[in-house]
């Protein structure tokens, strides 16, 4: 029996590979925070250093593959990019995209340094963390929640395609 898998079907199938693997692994860095909190303090640079792995060997090489098969699927199924679960989706794999970019991945890089700083400084006695790194992880935390419902969005999109 031949090997009958189309171009279409394989790109589907690295679509919703990169999907799962590269953005699902991001949904586990909204509890980090909280268990190294309830550990010790002192387990934050950590989280930060994982987020950063996370972020640059996962999501942001599976946010390449779904937008390359992405815009492969539209032009071979002869969709429309104005149709609105594919111009949506478009938008909010752009917007996770910079968010990677510009907000996690250096946000992860000021933040990790930071805190391992004030563990340094604290040599032993009670950690106290900092107004301005308490601001930044809490904000990070905000931002990743938005980031993950706009996720949910994206695959709500791709699997009801309203309007189609």
């Amino acid at each position: 029996m031949p090997f009958a898998v189309t171009s279409y079907e394989l790109s589907l199938f690295l679509h919703i590979t990169a999907v799962v693997v590269g953005f699902g692994s991001t949904f586990a860095e909204s509890i980090m925070f909280g268990v190294a909190m309830k550990l010790d303090k002192r387990h934050l640079p950590y989280v930060h250093r994982l987020q950063l792995a996370i972020n640059q060997w996962f999501a942001t090489p599976a946010l390449v593959v779904v937008l390359a098969t992405g815009l492969y699927q539209v032009s071979d199924a002869d969709l429309e990019f104005g149709d609105f679960w594919i111009s949506g989706s478009m938008t909010i794999v752009i917007v996770i995209g910079g968010l990677l970019g510009a907000y996690f991945i250096p946000a992860d890089r000021r933040l990790g340094p930071m805190v391992q700083k004030e563990i340094d400084d604290a040599a032993g006695r009670e950690l106290v963390l900092s107004e301005e790194y308490q601001r930044g992880a809490r904000n990070e935390g905000i931002v990743g929640t938005i980031t993950g419902v706009l996720l949910v969005i994206a695959v709500y999109l791709m699997v009801t395609k309203p309007g189609l």
